[in-house]
């Protein structure tokens, strides 16, 4: 294959191409050659007029006709390179280093063509939407359309004729799918009608889709087990092959079911729900899960629907009553049908399958039928007849409840008639609620004391006394409406529920003196409010997922209930405003999906809030806590602290020694987090602790031969597959502490400062300055007085690291004169520090007005104790004279003596650095590896403060 791009790698499927027709350049004498000026114009008009002229001159239109087949993926960018027909038609040379070995036509023998080249598609078309065509070198490319295979061949495509410079031709059977192109290669005496066919091949850029979102499938709850049902509206996937939708699962089968995909001659694939267990529809008649269409693309896509699975009734439940008897009392002068009871039985099935027809039993006589009549669909008995004088005081009423296919049930009902010579009392009711058909209609959230109805009560007879009393159960209150007499008020006696009871039925019973009941039935039917909010089945949802998960993964389905009725009840969920942007929640099914990669190094915990809220006005809503932890994957390689560690080890470094610990990370967790450290390289002289990453030699180390060591320490990690890094390792050897700090000022026991009587408390006054030739903590100084001589020789201290001497209290009359301080210049070196000693001289005056006895102060030899730790100064208030003296001269003396010295240390320290400088440059190597931190120290540098080297 050539190294053309992806495209010439699609030339694999064309390897095998044959021209259609392969002739030697035709003898047209009848025409003549075009000269070369003719323009490329022209020549296309001509070879139109030979194809109209086809039937004359067909050997000459056909003989140059060729295919060639080319392939390459859908949705390439711009630019990709399809294939070069002017060397796959052998018009020219093939490039150095082609696989193809194909042989050359007799007008390839040279590669300049006279007159050149020239190609071009047979018609303009839509050609360039897709492809582009070089006119001079024949090469074929991808255009700025992206090329998308669905578009094509699915919407478009389907048999289309080589009608145009482009055409797409696709097989409902097969996955093909071709854009066909026509190319004219000229001039004439090279001219090729060529035909091109480019197949696009499939790439996984399209998810499954359900063409419904809500999948509904009825099972009846007779269905045995293993029954099969197959689910309409399975998923789509324009993507074709294993691209293509490979299976189907239900994220809940809730223990009753289970899912099989049959594939059919044509390959498509249909979901089958499998029933696995006894269902029935009075025990739960809906089931609700979520269907998952997943192709086999790499990764996969998943598509999803909401799958509901109804139960339907069969007549597997006869009718029931509740009692086996009623008893029933009738007065003799009751009106011709009044309702004096009814029956009411109950079949859990559903429409024609609970369906009930009362009757009476052939035992009831006739002539309680013909008093008494029985409504065969309400179950209500009404008095048929007027009561007579002779008529049975007690009848027994059977009455069977008949339902489809079952055996009746049955009830008695026992009616006494009560035989009276005068009028009942009277019961008037005059509704405040609404009322409709005698049903009052109330709102649940109706306040306590809610006045329903008023109710009069009237005796005919007008001599006896009437009570009245309220018969049944339900919020309700009956009390005598002040100040009227035989006026009654029902209201509303406790707060109301729609969703504990919808309906109420109660009775106002009126009695007389004489014992005489007649009540009024009050049917009371509730109306809902929006007074429940959502509930969430669980409001803390526990959820994991593997980092690095696919696109718009789903994780998981949300549910809540609302024990409100009709759209109060309708539930939709939304996420918190706490919730990332790339988690999406579908606000109808529940169904909550991130869109992006989740990284567990970036964040393994997320915790956020989801609503539910109702569609009831106002709406009501509560909230969940959604906790989703990422789970680890082996996607991190370890890494070191440092890319490069270095260690400074003295000379003579015991064997098994503690060099340094390699401080190494892995971003997992668990056993993709476990590392595993090893030498690769100088094994046999250093090995490293996995478990602490201590560094350690296993021999003693000699710095005189060997200074430095390069090592690579290894990191494994314990994943699977297992990832790793490499870290260099230098290890410095470090010389013994064997030079003691040099002090450079002050530049003698013999010299001295001058201080004035006026200097304030915490003034600098001088300082003691040193260096030290070794590295590291061998060359860390510090400086500390350890003997005093003179009048008060404690009001000076020194700063232990800078070498600074200060005024620690005002100089007073008595401290005039010399003051001595030894100072101990020591260093931190290893076993042991070695130190240097300088006598520092203050002269406390006002004036040098006599060196010579100050020089002669400084040869005796200063009677100091020597201390190691710097004493503590007292501070006593004294009280001396100062002599007056003249401060001129003292401070002319004191200039030229300080001007003296400046200019002596100036040229000691120019003689050092000459003296010095070729043993430094011999040194170089050597200095750079003891202070690898601070470079090269120059031990003729004086500077103020002292060298701070650590070993890092």
């Amino acid at each position: 294959m050539r190294g053309r791009g992806n495209a010439r790698s699609s030339r694999a499927l064309a390897a095998s191409w044959r021209p259609a027709t392969w002739h030697p350049r035709l003898d047209m004498g009848h025409l003549q050659r075009p000269r070369s000026s003719t323009s490329h114009r022209n020549l296309q008009h001509l070879f139109m007029f030979f194809l109209f002229v086809g039937p004359f001159n067909c050997l000459a239109s056909y003989s140059r006709a060729t295919e060639l087949l080319y392939s390459l993926n859908e949705g390439l960018p711009a630019g990709v390179l399809i294939g070069s027909l002017a060397e796959d038609l052998r018009l020219v040379p093939r490039s150095s280093g082609s696989q193809d070995q194909r042989p050359q036509a007799s007008e390839s023998a040279s590669i300049e063509r006279n007159p050149p080249l020239s190609f071009s598609l047979a018609s303009r078309g839509l050609s360039g939407q897709y492809v582009t065509l070089d006119n001079r070198s024949g090469e074929l490319h991808t255009s700025a359309q992206e090329i998308d295979r669905e578009a094509l061949c699915l919407e478009g495509g389907g048999g289309v004729t080589w009608g145009g410079s482009l055409s797409i031709s696709s097989s409902p059977s097969s996955d093909s799918c071709l854009l066909l192109l026509d190319v004219l290669v000229l001039p004439q005496e090279y001219f090729r009608f060529v035909k091109v066919k480019i197949a696009i091949r499939d790439i996984n850029d399209n998810a499954p889709q359900f063409p419904v979102s809500q999948i509904l499938v009825w099972i009846p709850e007779n269905a045995p087990v293993n029954t099969r049902l197959a689910i309409e509206h399975p998923a789509v996937d324009p993507d074709v092959g294993t691209n293509g939708v490979q299976t189907y699962r239900l994220l809940d089968y809730h223990g009753m079911f289970t899912l099989d995909v049959e594939e059919n001659e044509n390959g498509e694939r249909t979901p089958y729900l499998i029933v696995m267990g006894a269902l029935d529809r009075e025990t739960q008649d809906q089931y609700v899960s979520i269907i998952i269409a997943e192709d086999g693309g790499s990764p996969p896509l998943l598509g999803s629907a909401t799958l509901t699975i109804g139960i339907s009734d069969i007549n597997d439940n006869c009718p029931l009553f509740a009692d086996s008897q009623i008893n029933v009392t009738v007065y003799g002068n009751a009106t011709v049908g009044t309702p004096i009871a009814a029956v009411q039985a109950v079949d859990k099935d559903l429409g024609t399958n609970a369906q009930i027809t009362y009757s009476y039993s052939q035992k009831v006589p006739q002539a309680s039928k013909d008093l008494f009549h029985l409504d065969e669909t309400t179950g209500v008995i009404k008095l048929f007849s007027k009561i007579g004088g002779s008529v049975l005081q007690t009848h027994k009423l059977t009455i069977l409840a008949n339902g489809p296919g079952c055996i009746p049930a049955v009830i008695t009902a026992l009616v006494s008639i009560i035989k009276v010579i005068f009028r009942p009392p009277e019961i008037v009711p005059r509704y405040i609620a609404s009322e409709i058909d005698g049903v009052v209609y109330l709102r649940e959230l109706e306040p306590v004391n809610t006045p329903i109805a008023f109710f009069t009560i009237r005796d005919p007879e007008g001599k006896y006394k009437v009570n009245c009393y309220l018969d049944g159960e339900g919020p309700f209150r009956l009390s005598p409406y002040k100040p009227y007499n035989n006026e009654y008020l029902l209201e509303t006696a406790k707060p109301m529920d729609y969703e504990l009871q919808q309906f109420y039925e109660v009775a106002v019973v009126a009695w007389n003196s004489e014992g005489f009941h007649v009540k009024k039935i009050i049917k009371v039917q509730l109306l809902d409010d929006n007074d429940n909010a959502p509930v969430f089945l669980q409001p803390l949802v526990e959820l994991t997922i593997e980092e690095n998960n696919a696109p718009n993964a789903f994780l998981t389905k949300l549910y809540a209930t609302d024990a409100d009725s009709g759209e109060r009840g309708q539930v939709s969920y939304f996420l918190g405003a706490d919730a990332p942007s790339y988690f999406s929640l579908d606000s109808a099914t529940g169904v909550l999906t991130v869109s992006t990669q989740l990284d567990r190094e970036e964040k393994e915990k997320y915790r956020y809030t989801v609503r539910a809220v109702d569609s009831g006005k106002p709406p009501k809503e509560s909230v969940a806590t959604v906790a989703l932890t990422v789970l680890d994957k082996n996607d991190n390689s370890p890494r070191f602290i440092n890319k490069d560690f270095s260690f400074f080890v003295p000379e003579n470094f015991p064997g098994y020694g503690e060099i340094g610990v390699i401080s190494v990370t892995d971003a997992d967790a668990g056993q993709n987090g476990w590392v595993a450290l090893s030498v690769v390289n100088q094994s046999d002289i250093f090995v490293i602790d996995t478990g602490k990453g201590m560094l350690r030699a296993k021999v003693s180390l000699d710095r005189e031969q060997q200074s430095s060591y390069t090592l690579w320490v290894e990191a494994i990690d314990g994943g699977e597959p297992a990832l790793s890094s490499t870290a260099k390792i230098t290890i410095l050897l470090l010389d013994i502490n064997d030079n003691p700090p040099l002090v450079l000022f002050p530049q003698s026991n013999m010299s001295y400062l001058l201080v004035l009587p006026s200097t304030l408390p915490g003034s600098p006054v001088t300082e003691v300055y040193a260096v030290d030739k070794d590295t590291g903590m061998n060359a860390v100084i510090a400086y500390s007085i350890i003997g005093r001589r003179g009048p008060r020789p404690e009001s000076f201290r020194i700063d232990p690291k800078t070498g600074n001497i200060t005024l620690e209290e005002a100089l007073l009359q008595t401290d005039y004169g010399l003051h001595r301080l030894l100072v101990k210049v020591s260093d931190h070196g290893y076993p042991e520090p070695l130190y240097s000693t300088v006598m520092v001289n203050l002269f406390v005056n006002d004036t040098v007005s006599n060196e010579s006895y100050i020089e002669s102060l400084l040869r005796k030899e200063p009677e100091i104790n020597i201390e190691e730790k710097e004493p503590q100064i007292s501070i006593e208030p004294t009280h001396r004279r100062v002599e007056s003296v003249s401060c001129m001269p003292t401070l002319v003396a004191l200039s030229i003596i300080s001007l003296g010295s400046i200019t002596l240390v100036t040229g000691m320290g120019i003689y050092i650095c000459l003296r010095k400088g070729k043993k430094h440059r011999r040194e170089d190597e050597t200095l750079e590896v003891q202070i690898p931190l601070k470079g090269k120290i120059d031990l003729c540098l004086r500077e103020k403060k002292p060298l701070d080297i650590s070993n890092i």
